[in-house]
């Protein structure tokens, strides 16, 4: 086994603790307290995913391959997973909206969260301080966006006459532009929108606001 001097990571997870029971003796505030020991797991983190297994691939629902025989067991499998464990915390199913499905930022903050709980009971790094940071961190932040991401949502707001189209991004016309004026002259101004881009950004933040419609 290395000593400690020669592993950085080491080295630094070890300072870290050390300031932190330095912080608990001279009575510092909780929220520097907390976030130094939040500092410390992520660094325990980095150790471990350099002398273990290889980490656990999640998969993104934003940029899932177009393809249901893919899409269908990532479904499938949060769809058990939150009955199972998700929604028998009262927040959590407080806060889900109905039509979760239809929001892709709400199924992608549940697919990782899933493989968070994976990982801190069933992976090669499983055990209790993994399992804390899930409930202590993890699952009260999902809980809290999801809150914010479909707030007050229902299945009538997907019906064909409210449903939203894929949201686009604003005067991408213009990254040609942007690029050419970053890698060459970036010092000086960058180049001014056109009409064109002016219009359609006015048209995309109507539609922005009103649930869709332009």
């Amino acid at each position: 086994m290395k000593a400690e001097h020669d592993c950085p990571h080491s080295s630094a997870v070890a300072g870290l603790a050390r300031e932190v029971e330095s912080l608990r003796r001279t009575m510092a505030t909780a929220d520097e307290v907390d976030r130094l020991a939040w500092v410390v797991a992520d660094l325990a983190e980095a150790v471990d995913s350099t002398t273990g297994g290889a980490p656990m691939r999640v998969p993104s629902w934003l940029a899932i391959e177009d393809d249901e025989q893919t899409t269908r067991p990532v479904l499938e499998d949060l769809v058990g997973w939150m009955g199972t464990v998700y929604l028998r915390f009262a927040d959590a199913a407080r806060t889900l909206p109905e039509c979760w499905l239809w929001h892709p930022d709400v199924v992608e903050e549940l697919v990782w969260l899933m493989h968070a709980w994976l990982a801190a009971y069933q992976g090669d790094t499983a055990g209790v301080r993994a399992v804390g940071d899930w409930h202590d961190r993890h699952r009260p932040g999902v809980v809290r966006r999801i809150g914010d991401y479909a707030r007050a949502c229902s299945l009538e707001n997907h019906l064909p006459d409210r449903a939203t189209t894929a949201p686009i991004v604003p005067v991408r016309d213009a990254a040609a532009a942007i690029a050419l004026w970053w890698a060459q002259a970036r010092d000086d101004r960058a180049p001014a929108p056109t009409d064109d881009q002016m219009v359609a950004a006015a048209a995309e933040a109507r539609r922005a606001r009103t649930g869709g419609s332009s």
